[in-house]
């Protein structure tokens, strides 16, 4: 009889792929997922494109790549990063991953040691926390503020945790908290990795789908030290589907990150990363961004609106500047589990709060709903369900 490792002995699957085989039943009403709304997806320009690569010069597509990445789209990458988020220097090198987690995992792999310290925002991302999980790191979790990261409880992290490898953090609509990380503390948070020698992974999924507020400059756009990574993702402003991402990499970091790679999944597949770096080429992306930030800002207010009509009094929320969740907050009264366990009743799929906690028997009594998945319709739907359900727990 086999056994698993020590590391995989006791990792959970992630709560929201578990949570998404229920959303498949029929009339289920998903604000579960995490996906963009599939009417964002440029599906013509896509075929379009595939078809281009595949008969013009499809050997081209079909073998081996370079690790590092598609070079016309790296180099495409590097001008847009340069003009649109100042987050790439003659010091960076910026590198194609598959999807965003994989940017976790090989900052994991390169950092880190079996047993070794990771500090992030609680709550966060389940995949980064179970990939952080599966290489044996210890989480030490820094409660957010409405502003991001409490940098109080940061600096007692730090001093609690001197040997901590780096800080992961979401700075933008965090997920699932939906906070956006100010100015003033992305400056701190900063000072104090650069103070204390450790490295601070930026992973920015969602920065494009801003639709209220400014802009926050990245906090890759301050390093001078060569201490930051910065991780963005196609997922959300083309499609999930491709698993294309990047990477903004200290070139002192670079060797080891390539060499991570090759004993990952050798490369990004190659036809998807000529189908991204052609729709840089032959379209306008910005003006695709902004057409998709009205369809998230209509989303976004619609599920606001609907939680201010049926659920007042039952749930509160901090309304979010953009991204896809919205961290709603259960009375003390309420049994979270049971709340949500009785919206499946009804057909209406939410992610319990205790997924995204590093602890996840800590006491928690906030749910993650997303509006990009679901149709309007089922949106105004779903909200009712959850405010006539709420009245069985008052």
């Amino acid at each position: 009889m086999y056994e698993l490792s020590k590391k995989f002995s006791g990792m959970k699957p992630s709560a929201t792929r578990e949570i998404l085989k229920v959303t498949s039943q029929p009339g289920m009403i998903a604000f579960a997922g995490g996906s963009p709304a599939v009417e964002a997806f440029p599906t013509q320009e896509v075929t379009k494109l595939s078809d281009e690569i595949l008969r013009e010069n499809p050997v081209s597509a079909l073998v081996y790549g370079v690790s590092e990445g598609y070079q016309p789209l790296r180099d495409t990458m590097r001008d847009w990063l340069k003009t649109h988020e100042s987050v790439v220097t003659d010091d960076d090198e910026v590198m194609i991953t598959s999807g965003g987690t994989q940017v976790m995992d090989l900052c994991a792999r390169i950092l880190c040691d079996e047993g070794d310290t990771v500090i992030c925002e609680e709550p966060s991302f389940v995949g980064s926390l179970n990939c952080f999980r599966s290489h044996g790191l210890k989480l030490v979790g820094v409660p957010i503020d409405d502003d991001g990261m409490n940098i109080d409880a940061l600096k007692k992290a730090v001093s609690e945790n001197p040997q901590a490898k780096f800080i992961y953090t979401i700075p933008n609509f965090q997920n699932p908290g939906g906070t956006t990380l100010s100015l003033e503390k992305r400056k701190a948070m900063y000072e104090i990795a650069r103070e204390n020698g450790i490295v601070i992974v930026e992973d920015n999924p969602y920065g494009k789908l801003r639709v209220a507020g400014e802009d926050v400059p990245a906090i890759k756009s301050m390093d001078t030290d060569g201490i930051v990574v910065y991780a963005g993702s196609f997922s959300k402003i083309l499609a999930p589907g491709i698993r294309v991402a990047y990477a903004v990499v200290p070139k002192a970091m670079a060797g080891a990150f390539t060499i991570a790679k090759q004993v990952s999944d050798v490369h990004t597949g190659v036809l998807n990363q000529m189908i991204v770096s052609r729709w840089f080429d032959e379209y306008d992306v910005d003006a695709h961004i902004e057409s998709i930030k009205g369809i998230y800002r209509r989303k976004l207010n619609l599920m606001c609106g609907c939680l201010d009509k049926y659920c007042s009094g039952f749930i509160t929320y901090v309304r979010p500047e953009g991204g896809l969740f919205i961290w709603a907050r259960l009375p003390d009264s309420v049994d979270m589990m049971q709340y949500v366990k009785r919206l499946l009743d009804f057909k209406v799929a939410v992610v319990p709060g205790t997924a995204f906690m590093i602890d996840e028997t800590k006491e928690c009594h906030y749910i993650r709903l997303n509006f990009s998945t679901p149709s309007d319709e089922n949106i105004e739907k779903g909200v009712k369900i959850m405010g006539k359900v709420a009245k069985e727990f008052k």
